[in-house]
């Protein structure tokens, strides 16, 4: 049986729309607090913006619950599908 976390990681990779990065941003924060916790390892330095992006993205939900996130992370992938 498919939990609704893992059905909204398939239903974002069949968006109409890409969303913007913001909202990229936030759906990999989400996603990988609520699969991994809290972040690990060293922030990506250098010219390597968007690993630093996602690093920092993923930083700032540090504390919240695996369950919150995925919870967060499935109302998220909802809405946008909702948009079309």
């Amino acid at each position: 049986m498919t939990t609704p976390f893992e059905q909204a990681q398939q239903d974002v990779q069949t968006l109409s729309r890409k969303p913007g990065n913001d909202t990229l941003l936030k759906l990999y924060a989400l996603y990988k607090q609520g699969s991994a916790g809290d972040v690990s390892g060293k922030r990506p330095g250098g010219f390597d913006f968007v690993g630093g992006a996602k690093y920092d993205a993923w930083e700032a939900l540090k504390g919240k619950t695996q369950e919150e996130a995925q919870a967060e992370y499935v109302a998220l992938v909802q809405t946008l599908k909702a948009q079309g």
